[in-house]
């Protein structure tokens, strides 16, 4: 699949995501896998970087740039997104 603005993705928060952020108080730690939306796409491969905006579990979100799309082996890794697991 192609990274789009408006896609959910998921995020796996890095513990520099937390430190540079100050979202450490809360219910969100390094780690953790977020959801994500796209706001902007730097390339089509699966993998390219992109812009998000992450939804935390509190009030606070996190505006992150230039984020690299996960390999298929580093799924869940601090500091990638990766798409949502198909259910069902």
């Amino acid at each position: 699949m192609k990274p789009t603005i408006g896609r959910i993705v998921h995020y796996t928060l890095s513990e520099n995501d937390i430190e540079a952020n100050q979202v450490g108080s809360g219910n969100v730690k390094a780690g953790d896998t977020v959801p994500a939306i796209i706001v902007r796409a730097w390339g089509t491969d699966p993998t390219s970087a992109v812009n998000l905006r992450v939804f935390l579990d509190g009030p606070k979100d996190l505006w992150l740039t230039s984020r690299l799309g996960a390999a298929s082996d580093q799924i869940n890794v601090p500091g990638f997104w990766n798409w949502p697991p198909r259910e069902g």
